[in-house]
C-alpha cells in the first residue's frame, strides 16, 4: 500500500514538474534586478504618456493649442521638452523589457501566479500575456521612432490602414470584427476596474488611494478603448476611413457632442488617473 502511495505521489510530482520548471524559469528571467528595474520603469513611462494624453484632451476641450490626443501626440509633446528625447530612449528599453517579460509569461507561465486553478485559466493568462507583449513591442517601436525624430501619427496610420482594408469586402468584415474585439477589450478594462480585479496584479497591501486610482483609471481607459472600437465599426459601415482615427478621433468625436467640453474634460481626467495608477504599478506590480 505504501508503495502504491509513493507511486501516486511520484506520478503527481512528475505531472506538475513541467509547469513548475517553466514557472521557475520565468521567475528567474524577470527577477534579475536590472531587468526588473527597467521593466518597472516601463510603467513610469506609460504613466507619463497617459498623463500627457489626458492633458492634451483637456487642452483641446478648453480650446487651447491643437494636438493629437493619443500615444503619438503624447510622444511628440514629450520629445519637445527638455530631456524628453532621453526619456523616450529610456522608454524604448523599458517597453522592450516589459514586452520580453510578458513573452516569458506567455511561453513559460507566470511566476507570480503559479497556482492557476485550471488549464483553461492558465491558457487565458498566457493569451493575456502575449497580447500585452504585442502592445509593449508596439510602444517600443513608436518610442524608438519619436526618439529618432521620425515618429508618425498613429491616428493617420489608423485611418490609412482602414482605407486600404475598405477596398475589399473581406477587409471591411475584418474591420468590423476588429472593432468588436476592441470594444470587448474596452469592456474587459471596465469590468476589471468595477470589480477591482486589478488588485490581483499587485503585491502587498494596497491603500485606498491606489484602489480608487485603479478603479477610475481602468473604467476611464476602458470607455476610451470601447469608443475607438465603435468608431472603427462606423468607419467600416459608412466607408469613411477618417472616422477610424484611433484614440484622438474618439476624443474629438466626444468633444463634438452636446456637453462635449465637459465630457472631454472628464475623459481627460480619467486618462490622467490611469497614468497615476501606472506609477503605483511601477512600485507594486507582481513580477
Amino acid at each position: 500500500m505504501a508503495d502504491i502511495n509513493r507511486s501516486k505521489a511520484s506520478s503527481a510530482d512528475s505531472s506538475s514538474a513541467p509547469y513548475d520548471n517553466s514557472s521557475s524559469t520565468a521567475g528567474r528571467v524577470v527577477q534579475n534586478s536590472v531587468f526588473e528595474r527597467f521593466a518597472r520603469a516601463g510603467f513610469v513611462v506609460s504613466g507619463i504618456v497617459h498623463l500627457i494624453i489626458g492633458y492634451i484632451a483637456i487642452r483641446i476641450a478648453l480650446g487651447g493649442t491643437a494636438g493629437t490626443a493619443d500615444q503619438s501626440g503624447a510622444m511628440t509633446e514629450l520629445a519637445s521638452k527638455p530631456g524628453g528625447v532621453f526619456a523616450l530612449w529610456v522608454g524604448v528599453v523599458a517597453f522592450l523589457l516589459m514586452a520580453l517579460w510578458r513573452l516569458a509569461e506567455a511561453a513559460l507561465g507566470s511566476s507570480s501566479r503559479p497556482d492557476a486553478d485550471s488549464k483553461k485559466s492558465e491558457a487565458i493568462n498566457r493569451l493575456k500575456a502575449f497580447s500585452l507583449a504585442v502592445v509593449y513591442f508596439a510602444f517600443a517601436i513608436s518610442a524608438f521612432g519619436f526618439a529618432r525624430g521620425r515618429g508618425k501619427s498613429s491616428s493617420g496610420q489608423s485611418a490609412g490602414l482602414t482605407g486600404r482594408l475598405m477596398q475589399t469586402t473581406a477587409g471591411t468584415i475584418a474591420l468590423v470584427a476588429g472593432g468588436l474585439i476592441i470594444i470587448a477589450i474596452g469592456g474587459y478594462h471596465i469590468y476589471k476596474g468595477v470589480r477591482q480585479n486589478f488588485l490581483g496584479d499587485l503585491e502587498g497591501a494596497t491603500s485606498d488611494l491606489v484602489r480608487r486610482l485603479g478603479t477610475i483609471g481602468y473604467v476611464a481607459k476602458g470607455l476610451a478603448i470601447a469608443a475607438v472600437g465603435v468608431l472603427v465599426i462606423l468607419a467600416a459601415i459608412q466607408s469613411q476611413p477618417n472616422k477610424a482615427a484611433g484614440l484622438d478621433g474618439a476624443f474629438k468625436t466626444l468633444g463634438a457632442q452636446p456637453y462635449g467640453v465637459a465630457l472631454l474634460v472628464v475623459a481627460g481626467l480619467g486618462i490622467i488617473t490611469y497614468g497615476l495608477y501606472s506609477f503605483a504599478m511601477a512600485r507594486y506590480a507582481k513580477m
